[in-house]
């Protein structure tokens, strides 16, 4: 869950042993990104390489979790939604069946103890309220953002729908803990404390989840709205939805250059990235500007979308 800052952000360049030595939840946000463990003293950003993880997106969702300052700017919104796609299969697969076992191993729903019962009633209904929340998300809120990453616009709906209606569900697992406490006796505690420790780390996970749904998804969700609709304006205006007269006048160094300029990248890092000076990358530069009439970062960051020179999910319109 997020917690209050205690030190500065983790980098890419930190190992992954020890960010998981400071906050073992690291281990929840690792397998949500498709990486497993036995990765020796590996950075996080090797261990990304490696398995094909957006390192910007893990280091944003591991700092955003530890209480420290994360960035959004370099979240990518698929590799986002892979992640959170794979915490709904975490929880509904795994974690809630696992729960309901241990329920049921610790108190006795052999149908003589009505308390018993109607705690494992009220558990598998709020299971059934979970799986109806993340199914919604991944049916027609995920899909909804896969086709904006595709350039395409659904004038019925948007994100702030979506938060407008997002509502954390940990809520009724918290009162779940505390009926358990407060009303259940049990003779032999040791199981049924184990299932209320469970039930508690799943608490503070969901809420974890529903956070970043909230302070990272949304946010960028939204940039990538305002990309769709102004490559969509562009295109409508145009009336055409490629130029490739136009893309084909550029040398293979200014495609490249306008990919990095549409990615929000400044001449130095544009100078780094490519190992040539800033000088050079001026030059070209004026030269693009020039051929193409545009002259502004966003223009050129709808120009590449436009030609396909870069993933919207890229791009930045600021």
């Amino acid at each position: 869950m997020e917690q209050k800052e205690t030190s500065r952000p983790y980098s890419a360049k930190n190992r992954m042993r020890d960010i998981i030595s400071d906050n073992h939840l690291i281990l929840m946000v690792m397998t949500r990104f498709g990486i497993s463990l036995g990765f020796g003293d590996k950075s996080v950003e090797e261990i990304c390489a490696e398995t094909n993880t957006d390192t910007d997106t893990f280091i944003a969702v591991a700092n955003f979790i530890s209480g420290k300052p994360y960035s959004l700017e370099k979240v990518d919104v698929a590799s986002l939604i892979d992640y959170l796609k794979r915490a709904h299969s975490y929880f509904l697969d795994f974690n809630l069946p696992h729960i309901r076992r241990e329920i049921i191993e610790s108190i006795d729903c052999s149908g003589r103890d009505q308390v018993a019962m109607l705690i494992l009633k009220f558990f598998d209904e709020y299971v059934t309220e979970v799986r109806n929340h993340m199914e919604y998300e991944n049916s027609r809120v995920f899909t909804y953002v896969e086709s904006l990453l595709r350039g395409e616009k659904n004038p019925d709906y948007n994100i702030k729908i979506f938060a407008g209606k997002h509502h954390h569900i940990e809520t009724r697992l918290k009162e779940l803990k505390d009926i358990i406490i407060r009303y259940y006796p049990q003779q032999s505690s040791d199981r049924l404390n184990a299932t209320l420790f469970d039930i508690i780390n799943c608490e503070q996970d969901l809420k974890s989840h529903c956070l970043v749904e909230d302070r990272i998804f949304v946010p960028v969700v939204e940039k990538v709205e305002h990309i769709a609709e102004t490559v969509i304006q562009y295109n409508n205006d145009s009336g055409d939805n490629s130029h490739p007269n136009e893309s084909d006048s550029l040398s293979p160094r200014e495609k490249e250059i306008v990919g990095c300029v549409a990615r929000g990248m400044s001449n130095k890092e544009i100078a780094d990235t490519l190992c040539v000076s800033i000088n050079t990358v001026t030059t070209h530069r004026r030269n693009i500007a020039t051929k193409l009439g545009i002259h502004s970062p966003v223009g050129l960051a709808i120009y590449a979308i436009v030609n396909k020179m870069v993933d919207i999910n890229n791009l930045h319109l600021e």
